[in-house]
């Protein structure tokens, strides 16, 4: 073997190794999630509301699931259909993996929003998400504990009124511990990247 081969042969080695080095790092580096991490992780309060075929389900029903729980209405003109189409695709994108999340979205206009209108609403984005329902005080409740407020306010001659809202999404892993807080507008593939981090 020549000098020159053999001079070759080590340079590669050492390439390799320096490869084999950085791609080793990156797999020790902890994940980052996205949004605002709870730390340490907070046990989500429990509520029981009207699901879409009139039963009462609570969130602890969902426990072995990872929960994205969304505050939202049906009559929402822009955050909650985009929200809800975001949280379609990161399930597009999660694949099989997807039926271990339940995408959940609790109405805070339960005076327009029956269980049958938000059923049909969420089930257009994907037959697997889950809209409740109940009395105002009931969602008022319902919504405390998460840090969600809202409010109604004069809209349009066909809108009636609005609600403002909370838009965030609060992510709930598998043992009903509250991990993360998505602000609206996260992008599809930063969600399920961060749901496929907690079905680990």
């Amino acid at each position: 073997m020549n000098q020159r081969l053999r001079i070759g042969l080590v340079l590669l080695g050492v390439l390799l190794l320096f490869a084999l080095g950085g791609w080793w790092a990156l797999k020790q580096r902890p994940y980052s999630y996205h949004g605002e991490t709870v730390e340490p992780p907070a046990p989500a309060a429990d509520f029981t509301l009207t699901g879409p075929d009139g039963k009462a389900l609570s969130l602890n029903d969902f426990r072995g699931k990872v929960v994205a729980l969304y505050f939202g209405y049906t009559f929402c003109p822009d955050v909650c259909p985009t929200t809800m189409a975001a949280l379609s695709q990161a399930m597009q994108q999660l694949g099989p993996k997807a039926d271990q999340v339940q995408v959940i979205m609790v109405t805070v206009d339960p005076e327009r929003d029956s269980p049958e209108k938000l059923n049909q609403y969420v089930t257009a984005f994907d037959p697997r998400f889950i809209g409740l329902s109940g009395t105002p005080g009931e969602i008022a409740s319902a919504a405390k504990p998460f840090g969600v407020i809202y409010e109604k306010h004069a809209g349009s001659a066909a809108t009636d009124y609005l609600v403002d809202h909370t838009a965030t999404t609060t992510v709930i892993d598998r043992d009903g511990r509250i991990r993360l807080i998505w602000p609206y507008g996260t992008p599809p593939e930063e969600l399920a990247a961060d749901l496929g981090q907690l079905l680990r």
